[in-house]
């Protein structure tokens, strides 16, 4: 089970807060909105997602190591789309699509906001079953509802945070009965509730449907199986997705080397659920695995500062490299 996210230790980190959300107003708690001037400073959003938070502690090391200040605050999703088309976020490592496609839209229909592209190859989000539930039938979500399935299931779906990208697609399912999942329960919780949830079920071999995604230590964790999605209701590719990088658009004119940065970082799906393993899983300080990970990768750091500079204008990797401990690549 995942940890809460960790304050960031660095000594210029703001404390990271969970906010909320009404009347499209954005929370008094927000940093300030950042100056179009050339300066220092990057404030980045974090949900409490393992996968994102280990995203945005390399990226902060990184972008110190460089001359930035790099602050990071908690955020769930639509917040953070809010608060980065009012210029009070800078940057965004977590935009999944298609599932937070309307937040997306909304946000890019602004104009506030520069799409950076992928930085995970290969994420997937979408049902998933055990394995030994697989093995006995249920290969696509049509096998759900099927008389001598659902009520293994109990008719039950586990799903996560209320307002994440996921939480939407899932009550659109239920709502539109899609796969006469209409009259099916839905528990949403936490990330680590509902996984908790399934820890507990394949501890005593029982069945459970649940939302499943990658990159996460799910995947290292559990034998689990990606349902097939012949409705696309998880979008094209059985779900396949995006994730982008995300930023204001005024910040990024204003730092264009920063956002070179930002454009050139990517990982691979296994990296990223390593990552996650770590800092998810295993518990470990996010600073540790993330040190860990970029000493084991130096040719992949090194390869996302081609071209870019330090903050007073010197080449990237060799301050990186001293700065962090890297070794050659």
């Amino acid at each position: 089970m995942s940890t809460p996210l960790h304050t960031s230790r660095r000594p210029n980190a703001l404390p990271l807060r969970t906010l909320m959300t009404g009347s499209g107003l954005l929370l008094a708690t927000l940093a300030a909105p950042v100056s179009a001037a050339e300066d220092a400073s990057v404030v980045f959003s974090a949900p409490p997602w393992p996968g994102v938070t280990m995203k945005t502690e390399i990226a902060s090391e990184v972008l110190e190591a460089l001359g930035y200040s790099a602050r990071t605050r908690q955020l769930g999703a639509q917040i953070t789309y809010e608060g980065m088309s009012l210029g009070e976020v800078d940057a965004f490592l977590a935009a999944w699509l298609p599932g937070q496609s309307s937040m997306y839209k909304a946000a890019m229909d602004k104009k506030t906001l520069v799409d950076l592209g992928n930085n995970v190859e290969g994420a997937r989000l979408s049902f998933a079953v055990p394995g030994y539930v697989a093995a006995a039938g249920v290969t696509s979500n049509e096998d759900l509802d099927k008389p001598e399935f659902a009520d293994k299931f109990d008719k039950t779906i586990y799903s996560i945070e209320i307002g994440s990208g996921s939480s939407e697609i899932v009550n659109k399912i239920v709502d539109e009965d899609a796969y006469g999942l209409g009259d099916w329960d839905l528990k949403e919780s936490s990330t680590p509730g509902m996984l908790a949830s399934v820890a507990n079920a394949t501890k005593h071999k029982e069945w459970i449907l649940f939302v499943g995604w990658t990159p996460h230590w799910m995947n290292i964790e559990y034998d689990m199986v990606f349902l097939d999605d012949p409705k696309d209701v998880w979008g094209p590719g059985g779900g396949a997705s995006d994730v982008k990088t995300l930023a204001n658009k005024v910040w990024s004119e204003a730092h264009p080397n920063a956002t070179r940065f930002l454009d050139q970082l990517a990982f691979s799906s296994d990296d990223q659920s390593a990552l996650i393993y770590g800092y998810g899983k295993e518990e470990k300080a996010q600073e540790d695995v993330a040190g860990e990970w970029m000493k084991a990768n130096p040719a992949k750091v090194k390869a996302w500062l081609e071209g870019v500079t330090t903050r007073d204008g010197e080449p990237a990797w060799p301050a990186v490299q001293e700065a962090l401990g890297l070794p050659d690549a």
